[in-house]
């Protein structure tokens, strides 16, 4: 399964979002600090879920990468997220 799968179906888990965007932008880093032949290494989340809206700026990036888990973000070498309630 790639990344942005994984990504994906882990939010949709945790959140149930009424909006969720993933994108693998590595390609734009090749060269870069982090980037891998065959990429998975960069990406962009975009995720709108009303159980994100109470919390501030840094509880809902640690609630993201809970519900992604470690595991899966230990392979990520970086992870843009843009998180609304």
């Amino acid at each position: 399964m790639l990344i942005r799968d994984e990504i994906e179906q882990k939010l949709q888990m945790a959140f149930a979002p009424r909006e969720l965007a993933v994108e693998d932008d590595s390609e734009s880093h090749r060269g870069h600090s982090g980037w891998r032949d065959g990429g998975q290494t960069h990406f962009n989340v975009r995720i709108r879920a009303a159980e994100l809206g109470g919390m501030g700026r840094l509880a809902r990036h640690r609630a993201v990468h809970s519900a992604l888990g470690a595991e899966l973000v230990g392979r990520i070498h970086a992870l843009a997220l843009d998180i609304d309630g």
